[in-house]
């Protein structure tokens, strides 16, 4: 396995015209798909510009170690792309007899059984406990450099779908990226920022729509009190919409964990943008009915028009192993998150699917 330290070669500096000032370039657009080579001149034309830019040492080195650490990160997780995965986040402190470390090794088992990866930190504590009950060969690991505490659990030490990162930032990215579900045991600061990020994302439209599950200990209150501070004090005061609190779920029941992430999926497989457009992507087709419905109840987030099913569009091109699915195409105002998870839970009601 490729060292991620290991220092990449060398790219002869070149100078380039004026400074690009942060003009918009095709690969700003979601709906333009550029090409590898024409990403890869890119990133070179990028970093030409840091040596004509004069960037200090000290950036450059920040820069170095990132670019090389997603390489790795990337090149472990190719493998398993088309795998679903769900992130389980979770303090490294929690005992294996603690309730909620049993719980999360209760649900991460019941999820690699139903065919899911489970990425943790790769640490201990919850971390551990997600590694146990998923076991080995259904486990990844994204490890963070700590002058304490966090070293690779016994579950996922040694097994080359192991990442130890040195930077959070792109640890995070990788834990979302590469996950279709997050579940959020109780845990310190790390797991609440960890979940505080992940909400922002899914509220701003950063990150494509995915169930995020609070899970507690059996009759715990760790997750449930924090969604009476969302309520009473965010909700209350207006800094969240009402709409927000769709965005999760907060349970102490392992099973009702597990249906919330594995019903998302009962219908709705995946989204993106093609200029104006939202596509979702579906596994069955809709009724009629079906549609008319959707397009009347959700009519407060669609642009203009209605909800259309229609086949691939041409512009989805890059991902042919998800050519034959039906999709649900209309100009989402991009605004309301909210409600288009709510959207999502309708389409994959068990009324208007066509077997």
């Amino acid at each position: 396995m490729d060292d991620p330290l290991k220092p990449p070669s060398k790219i002869s500096p070149e100078a380039f015209g004026e400074d690009e000032k942060n003009r918009p370039t095709p690969a700003d657009d979601p709906g333009t798909a550029l090409g590898s080579d024409d990403l890869i001149d890119m990133m070179q034309r990028t970093v030409q510009q840091l040596h004509r830019d004069g960037t200090s040492r000290g950036d450059l080195k920040i820069l170095s170690r990132t670019l090389r650490e997603l390489r790795y990160a990337f090149k472990v997780f190719q493998p398993h792309r088309r795998r679903r995965k769900v992130t389980v986040f979770g303090s490294a402190r929690t005992k294996p007899e603690h309730p909620a470390y049993r719980q999360a090794e209760g649900y991460a088992r019941k999820m690699a059984q139903h065919g899911w990866m489970v990425i943790t930190g790769a640490g201990g504590g919850i971390m551990e406990a997600g590694h146990r009950g998923a076991g080995r060969e259904m486990s990844m690991g994204l490890n963070i450099m700590l002058p304490f505490e966090q070293s690779a659990n016994p579950f996922i030490d040694g097994d080359p779908k192991l990442v130890t990162l040195k930077y959070f930032f792109t640890r995070k990215l990788m834990f979302v990226k590469e996950c279709s579900a997050v579940v959020c045991c109780p845990g310190g600061f790390g797991t609440l920022d960890e979940t505080l990020e992940v909400l922002t994302l899914l509220q701003t439209g950063k990150q494509s729509l995915f169930p995020l599950v609070l899970l507690d200990e059996p009759g715990g209150n760790y997750w449930s009190a924090v969604e009476q501070f969302f309520k009473a004090e965010l909700l209350a005061n207006g800094w969240i919409s009402s709409e927000d609190i769709h965005l999760y779920k907060v349970t102490d029941n392992v099973d009702d964990a597990v249906r919330e992430v594995l019903s998302f999926y009962r219908v709705y497989h995946s989204m993106r943008y093609v200029n104006d457009l939202l596509v979702i992507r579906i596994s069955s087709e809709l009724t009629p009915a079906k549609l008319e419905s959707l397009s009347k109840d959700f009519a407060d987030i669609i642009v203009a028009g209605s909800i259309e099913q229609r086949s691939a569009l041409q512009e989805e091109a890059s991902e042919p192993e998800l050519a034959d699915m039906p999709r649900l195409v209309f100009h989402f105002n991009r605004k309301h998150l909210g409600r288009l998870r709510q959207m999502i839970d309708a389409i994959n009601a068990t009324d208007g699917v066509m077997s």
